[in-house]
């Protein structure tokens, strides 16, 4: 049993850009499908693909490498708000991740979003990872 999925999802994408997988398969959930659709839409992976007829529902996601130089989209993840360690922050003091160039994904009343989608709409959140 897990008592982390959320660490758990960023591990399996760190390990799969470390051995250079094309796909990687992660159980879901709908924290997973949102913080997945986010980095589809940022640009940090190619594709995904959400398998509903396996027990339990898997997350394909295709990862995304530099074409000549072989380099991940995805450089760093890190884990913040952890469960034994809850960060939470207000509109006004949401993080920015290396200057703007990376995103913090924020779970907030509006729904999981990053952090510019945060501080564009003024609502603060749980911090849950930072990725660039």
């Amino acid at each position: 049993m897990n008592t982390d999925p959320i660490s758990d999802y960023l591990t399996r994408l760190r390990n799969a850009i470390m051995a250079n997988h094309k796909v990687v398969e992660i159980p879901a959930s709908k924290t997973k499908k949102e913080m997945t659709k986010i980095l589809f839409e940022k640009g940090y992976i190619l594709n995904y693909k959400i398998v509903e007829d396996v027990h339990p529902a898997m997350i394909k996601i295709a990862l995304k490498y530099h074409p000549v130089t072989k380099q991940s989209a995805i450089a760093n993840l890190k884990r913040v708000s952890r469960p034994g360690l809850r960060q939470y922050v207000g509109a006004d003091s949401l993080p920015s991740v290396m200057n703007g160039l990376g995103i913090a994904i924020v779970s907030t009343s509006r729904g999981m979003m990053t952090d510019k989608e945060a501080k564009a709409q003024h609502v603060g959140g749980e911090v849950l990872c930072y990725i660039s």
